[in-house]
């Protein structure tokens, strides 16, 4: 029979070799890594600008609403509404301007007070070294502000890793149709 203090040291060289064996095995659910390990260097900031096309009428729109609540045709502020969207870029306001990307997302009017939307929406570019790239734009857009400022959240492509905002600003509407262009101006850091 084994003495009490030997089978207590027993168990416990037991229990440690088990320990580290299970341990050991065990994968890694994170690690710190150098930037450069996924190629990164110093971080830049660009500017983009560019025209938003927001067209809701005729016979190709290119931003059709999609969902709305009972409320929302009693509501001043178009509370509830939910509309898709895939909206040309452009590099001046003119609906014949040479198209750099597509908006592509959705917007809900998210608010009783103002007509306040909450956008998602990723920007994707057809255009020079930024072509196939996309920034994502996520936040709220009170429209009937001159100048509305919006947080870009990530990117693809060339704007992998992008972090900065996006200043819109109203270029044109038209209350009868809906229809609008808006100028942007993005600044966003990237590697």
């Amino acid at each position: 029979m084994l003495k009490p203090l030997t089978l207590i040291s027993t168990f416990t060289l037991l229990f440690f070799l088990f320990s580290s064996h299970v341990t050991a095995k065990q994968p890694r659910f994170y690690r710190t890594i150098s930037p450069t390990f996924l190629g990164l260097r110093k971080e830049k900031l660009t500017h983009l600008h560019f025209y938003f096309h927001d067209t809701a009428s005729g016979p190709n729109p290119t931003a059709i609403v999609v969902a709305q609540a009972q409320i929302t045709k009693k509501s001043s502020t178009l509370f509830g509404a939910v509309a898709v969207m895939d909206d040309p870029l452009t590099v001046g306001p003119e609906p014949g301007s040479k198209i750099v990307g597509k908006a592509q997302g959705i917007w809900a009017a998210a608010s009783h007070d103002e007509i306040g939307l909450l956008m998602v929406v990723n920007l994707e570019f057809c255009e020079g070294k930024y072509n196939g790239s996309t920034l994502s734009l996520f936040g709220r857009n009170a429209v009937l502000n001159s100048v509305r400022e919006m947080p870009i959240v990530g990117g693809s492509g060339v704007f992998r890793f992008a972090h900065g905002y996006g200043e819109a600003k109203t270029h044109w509407f038209n209350i009868t149709s809906g229809d609008a262009v808006v100028e942007y101006n993005v600044y966003v850091f990237h590697y």
